[in-house]
């Protein structure tokens, strides 16, 4: 059946594109501006409209002509961006106009998707009952997977052990902490600032947070304080000087998830490793990489956990959302001076 409500051609998609790889943190010159008319689907297929994006530090990763889990953005390509969105165009059996949808939907106003594509990018229906749309970006979405399996199958936590999660406050982290304080850990988060301090400990439940930019002994000092026996899990979103801290405290067997080096992204010399790995033999301990994409197929277990967590009011998900398509090349740069607070959310258009 097909329905077709909008005149495609009447339709301009406005782009965002990887103009040139960036050395350092991305400028201006580093993207181009485009437009082009909305292409119609074939049979089978359907248009989308852009809601909102998610902002993720690997993005920057992805914007390295590099190897590694995923191609990188060719330059001249949409750059690319996870994002949910509505189904304006459909000649699909499977999806009616008005659907709410997750997908790879790139810095872009508009996205048509061939039935052939939809595997490839991610495409699923979301229910706005289980969650709102920014929630389906942050512990409904990408993040929340992440933090979810890199906690669960990488961190495997234990009732009474002691969990430090960095970039507490953002969308990874503030997921891990709450998932480990349901499933009965200590939790310590390292965030940047007071406030994100105060509201980790105050509105997520950890139970102690280190700013890490009160001095350069505060996260050695602190996790002196707060993990008083020391440190069973560490979920890395940092790397750099931090884990390196971390790894110091850590207890035997213990489990290091690295999810994220932001402190490395933007590194214009070569990428600083871990000095103290010997901690790791010492210890007997296990250092072990998450990448969500190998999860895809339980995502909707994490999920349907998760929802009922924010239903019943265990977790809690914090937006910070910035409007306009215009304002992504800016307000990508809050992920890397630390000014986002939450999941980092670019808000295209309203329902």
């Amino acid at each position: 059946m097909t329905t077709a409500p909008l005149a495609l051609s009447s339709l301009m998609n406005h782009q965002i594109r990887l103009a040139a790889r960036p050395v350092g943190l991305p400028t201006e010159s580093n993207w181009s501006r485009t437009s082009e008319a909305v292409q119609e689907p074939l049979e089978g297929g359907i248009v989308l409209k852009t809601l909102a994006l998610s902002l993720d530090p690997a993005m920057r990763g992805w914007m390295n002509d590099g190897k590694s889990y995923i191609p990188p953005v060719g330059i001249g390509e949409v750059m690319r961006a996870g994002g949910v969105g509505q189904v304006v165009v459909s000649k699909n059996k499977n999806f009616t106009v008005g659907d709410f949808v997750s997908a790879g939907f790139g810095v872009q106003e508009y996205l048509t998707l061939n039935e052939t594509e939809f595997k490839h990018s991610g495409l699923v229906k979301i229910d706005l009952r289980v969650g709102t749309l920014t929630q389906w970006l942050n512990v409904l979405g990408m993040p929340g997977m992440t933090g979810y399996f890199g906690l669960m199958d990488v961190g495997q936590p234990q009732a009474g052990e002691t969990l430090v999660v960095s970039g507490a406050a953002g969308a990874v982290g503030q997921t891990v902490g709450q998932m480990a304080k349901i499933k009965g850990c200590r939790v310590v988060g390292i965030a940047g600032g007071q406030a994100k301090c105060d509201w980790v400990v105050k509105e997520l439940g950890f139970d102690a947070c280190i700013d890490y930019k009160a001095g350069p002994s505060a996260v050695k000092e602190g996790l002196k304080a707060h993990c008083p026996k020391g440190v069973d899990i560490y979920f890395d979103n940092v790397g750099g000087d931090i884990l390196d801290t971390v790894l110091t405290r850590i207890n035997r067997k213990a489990r290091i998830v690295i999810c994220g080096a932001i402190s490395q992204y933007n590194a214009t010399t070569a990428v600083q490793g871990p000095k103290n790995y010997l901690s790791l033999l010492v210890n007997r301990a296990r250092m072990e990489g998450i990448v969500v994409f190998d999860y895809a197929s339980r995502y909707h277990l994490a999920v349907a956990e998760m929802a009922g967590y924010l239903q019943s009011g265990q977790m809690k998900s914090k937006e910070d959302v910035v409007r306009g398509l215009d304002k992504f090349p800016q307000t990508l740069l809050k992920l890397f001076n630390g000014e986002n607070f939450g999941k980092l959310v670019l808000e295209v258009a309203s329902v």
